[in-house]
C-alpha cells in the first residue's frame, strides 16, 4: 500500500507547483507584459486618483449625473466581491418594488417623454454592469442639462463622444460607460 502512495504525493506535488505556482505566475507575467492596464483593473483616474474601474458600475443618484444600472449586490451596492444576479424572477415582489422605485425617481426627475428604457429598472446579471444603452443615456439628457445648466445639444454631444459600438461591428449592442460619461461631465461643468 506504501508503495502506492509514493507516487500520488510525488505527482499532487508536481502538479501542485504546475497548476498552482507557475501556471499563475506565467499568466499574470504575461498579461503584465502584453496588457498591463487590463491586467491591472481597467482603472479610471481623475485628478491623479482612481476613482473607479471601467469594468464595474458605480452607484449615481445625483440628477446631474447618468445613472447606470440597478445593482443586484446587497448590502452595498456594485460590490465585486458580492457579484451574482439576483436570482428575482420577473413576478418576485422585491423585484417589482426595486424597478417601481427607480421608476418613481425617472419620472420625478425626468421630462422625457418616451418610455423609460429596460436598463435603467433591471439589473445585469452580473449587478456590476458599468454600462447603459444609448437610449438610457438619451433618456436622462434633460435632467442631466438642467441641473448642470447646460445646453442639452451639448450635453448630446458629449453622450454621443462616449458611445461604444459593437465589438468587432458586430458582437454586443451600442453601450456607453457611464462613469467614463460622468467623469467627463465633471470636467465639462463641475
Amino acid at each position: 500500500m506504501r508503495a502506492e502512495w509514493r507516487p500520488a504525493i510525488v505527482l499532487l506535488v508536481i502538479f501542485t507547483l504546475i497548476t498552482g505556482v507557475a501556471y499563475p505566475l506565467a499568466v499574470t507575467g504575461i498579461a503584465q507584459i502584453a496588457l498591463p492596464a487590463q491586467a491591472d483593473g481597467s482603472w479610471l483616474w481623475s485628478g491623479g486618483r482612481i476613482v473607479g474601474s471601467r469594468l464595474i458600475g458605480q452607484p449615481f443618484d445625483a440628477p446631474r449625473y447618468f445613472w447606470g444600472r440597478l445593482s443586484a449586490t446587497a448590502p452595498f451596492p456594485y460590490n465585486p466581491a458580492l457579484s451574482s444576479g439576483s436570482n428575482f424572477g420577473p413576478m418576485n415582489p422585491a423585484l417589482l418594488d426595486a424597478a417601481r422605485r427607480r421608476l418613481a425617481a425617472l419620472g420625478a426627475d425626468s421630462t422625457a417623454s418616451a418610455p423609460v428604457p429596460v436598463d435603467l429598472v433591471t439589473a445585469s446579471g452580473s449587478g456590476l454592469d458599468p454600462e447603459i444603452s444609448p437610449a438610457a443615456a438619451e433618456f436622462q439628457v434633460a435632467r442631466v442639462a438642467r441641473a448642470r445648466g447646460l445646453a442639452e445639444s451639448r450635453v448630446r454631444a458629449l453622450v454621443h463622444a462616449h458611445t461604444q459600438g459593437r465589438t468587432l461591428g458586430l458582437l454586443g449592442e451600442p453601450r456607453i460607460n457611464v462613469l467614463e460619461l460622468n467623469l467627463a461631465l465633471d470636467e465639462l461643468a463641475p
